[in-house]
């Protein structure tokens, strides 16, 4: 049989050359090109999509929280509007819980035992307040110091918060706060309705702060341009903010406000050094500073550089400005808001002061005054400064018997919870500055409660220079006018992280007091 005619190639075909594919083939291959890129894309998506919730769940394990993340923001809605309903609730959910927030993966704590745990556990966990704390503070700031260096670096510093020190602090603090509180009453003779004060607190603060820490080494035109500047930090230092310092940014901002206010740190902490070598008397806190490290005891330990005590003022300068004018503004509320309170304080005020308003308070002074000091203790425990300082854990942390926290991952803990324990505090939300003045009630006999100023090796420092500054402010007010706070819908709101009170939270009127 022949078979050359089925095995023949049909003459259509017969000449074309191999590498010659028909028309419809070919087009059909660049219609499948972008499918199967799109096909690709989209698996790659979701398997990185998959890992993440799988991560996510990994590392949380048995903690409450959501079941799953929103796939890459995470909770960063909730971060960009932070309520205190909104951490109560995560707080409410366990002792321990977890959230994720741009795959940054975070534990709250919210019980007094991990709150503490956290903040005495400097192997594991370090400060980093906000993700541009570092770029405006600066990474070599002594704030972000841990183990050994830190507490080295502290030991140098303990001597600026003497009982010495502390007495030449208070004559300085007295005097610019007479200045601003008549200033106050100047604005408010020429408009008498109700003004927001968180601004004019702030400038009393920085004011006091810059004369305290620096006197007359620092001119008057420089503390003017750090004040302008520095609502610029306190902007940048929110809990979620863009990351990079562009031109523009808020971060960028703060680094050229910084970078101001270093120039005049570092060139105040030089003239301190002429002025102590020329046989000066201490005057101010840079003073007292430079004068103890040229002491013949103190040959042999930590020397400090102009730049090293500037960027440690340009720290205390952040501690004193965003917490401390936070806790002044909820002191002048909650005396206006409780005139039986106000009352009482004037009537210490009249014992101590013995009818003589115009004269200077002292450190003496100030100890005869228990009862203010009991309305500063408990206006900062009903609504404290700061709420919650994040941590960032350097390697997996084993903070419970059956959970650890993995390295690199945030935990934060809280101290709303803590100083608002009801058996601790009972009626917590009520402000009742007697229960400090009893030494064997409940508030006194649980001091690990009082997380105000922190706990373990980074507690703040100048904690006894924050609360007397609070309550010569206070004291001082309390003897020169009547204050009344007309409430606002902000009022009541309690700050989170960043210390940034609204500008219309605290609205007062304020009048002259008048005395026979």
């Amino acid at each position: 049989m022949d078979r050359s005619a089925s095995a023949s190639i049909p003459s259509s075909t017969a000449d074309s050359p191999l590498y010659a594919f028909p028309a419809s083939t070919f087009s059909t291959l660049l219609q499948g090109k972008p499918a199967t890129w799109l096909y690709t894309t989209l698996a790659v998506v979701f398997s990185l999509l998959a890992l993440e919730q799988a991560v996510y769940r990994y590392k949380k394990r048995h903690l409450p929280g959501d079941r799953w993340t929103i796939p890459i923001i995470g909770k960063f809605a909730d971060s960009v509007s932070p309520s205190m309903e909104g951490y109560k609730k995560q707080w409410d959910s366990g002792a321990l819980s977890a959230i994720s927030v741009f795959n940054i993966f975070i534990v709250m704590a919210s019980s007094n035992e991990f709150s503490r745990k956290i903040l005495n556990s400097p192997t594991y966990a370090e400060p980093c307040l906000v993700h541009s704390a570092k770029q405006v503070l600066r990474p070599d700031n002594w704030v972000f110091l841990t183990g050994k260096d830190h507490v080295e670096y502290r030991r140098g510093l303990n001597t600026l918060f003497t009982r010495k020190a502390l007495g030449i602090y208070t004559s300085i603090q007295e005097t610019i706060t007479r200045k601003h509180l008549t200033q106050w009453l100047e604005r408010a003779a020429k408009d008498p309705s109700p003004q927001p004060i968180m601004m004019t607190a702030r400038h009393l603060n920085i004011d006091t702060s810059l004369r305290v820490f620096c006197g007359n080494h620092i001119p008057e035109h420089a503390a003017l341009d750090i004040n302008d500047k520095y609502w610029a930090i306190t902007q940048s230092l929110e809990l979620v903010n863009f990351p990079l310092a562009l031109p523009g940014t808020k971060v960028y901002k703060a680094i050229q406000a910084r970078k101001v206010a270093l120039y005049w740190l570092e060139l105040a902490a030089e003239k301190s050094k002429l002025s102590m070598a020329n046989g000066g008397e201490p005057e101010c806190m840079l003073d007292e500073w430079v004068q103890t490290l040229s002491h013949p005891n103190y040959k042999g330990k930590r020397e400090f550089s102009n730049l090293e005590m500037a960027m440690v003022l340009f720290s205390f300068l952040f501690a004193s400005q965003d917490a401390m004018s936070s806790g002044l503004i909820y002191g002048f509320q909650h005396l206006a808001d409780h005139p039986e309170i106000l009352a009482k304080v004037r009537e210490e005020q009249e014992r101590v002061r013995q009818g003589n308003y115009e004269a200077p308070l002292t450190l003496e002074m100030m100890d005869e005054m228990p009862y203010l000091q009991a309305v500063v203790k408990e206006s900062m425990r009903v609504k404290p400064p700061v709420t919650m300082v994040p941590y960032k854990c350097t390697k997996a942390f084993p903070i419970s018997d059956n959970y650890t926290v993995p390295a690199n991952s945030m935990v934060i803990p809280s101290f709303f919870n803590s100083l608002h324990d009801a058996e601790v505090y009972p009626d917590p939300e009520r402000f009742v500055p007697e229960r400090w003045l009893d030494p064997s009630g409940s508030a006194n006999a649980n001091p690990k409660n009082y997380l105000v100023f922190g706990s373990g090796p980074h507690r703040c420092i100048g904690l006894e220079y924050a609360t007397m500054n609070m309550a010569l402010v206070l004291a001082t007010a309390a003897v020169m006018f009547d204050w009344e706070h007309e409430l606002t819908p902000e009022s009541d709101k309690v700050d989170i992280i960043a210390t940034l009170f609204p500008k219309d939270g605290c609205r007062l009127k304020l009048t002259p007091r008048t005395y026979a």
